[in-house]
């Protein structure tokens, strides 16, 4: 009964099985193979929201650069437009309106002046032809008032 007592029994287990000898041993293996798989997925789950927080901060520095690269180059269009406009504004500012409306003046008495003196002489001979021929007889209406006695 020695050899097959419980005391010579513990001994062989223990000599050959590394673990002590459990009937939930299944069980406690495969709780440990889940809290494992638990483990990678959380694992997993840190590294994903890790990945999307860096793509978000990528997204946004690109944004920046975006918008900060916008404002350059409006602020290049600003500077250029209001140059453009200071130069025309200047431009405008140093022309007298009035001297040009004084040149156009003088450029149409001119025309008038030119236009006088080409047809003075014209002119003042038909009115003085009109002046000198004055009719001397009297029209069949004036000739009968007379007889009527009308004036």
């Amino acid at each position: 009964l020695s050899s097959f007592g419980h005391a010579g029994n513990t001994a062989s287990s223990t000599q050959t099985h590394s673990r002590p000898f459990s009937p939930f041993f299944p069980f406690t293996m495969a709780a440990t193979q889940s809290q494992e798989l638990i483990q990678q997925l959380l694992q997993a789950e840190k590294e994903a929201e890790a990945l999307i927080a860096n793509a978000k901060k990528n997204r946004l520095t690109k944004l920046k650069q975006a918008k900060d690269k916008a404002e350059e180059e409006l602020s290049a269009f600003r500077t250029e437009q209001e140059s453009k406009f200071q130069k025309e504004m200047g431009t405008k500012a140093a022309a007298d309106p009035a001297s040009e409306t004084k040149a156009k003046t003088e450029a149409a008495l001119a025309e008038v002046q030119k236009d006088y003196q080409t047809n003075k002489a014209r002119t003042t001979a038909y009115v003085i032809s009109k002046v000198l021929d004055v009719p001397t007889s009297l029209t069949d209406t004036q000739k009968q008032a007379l007889k009527v006695g009308a004036v």
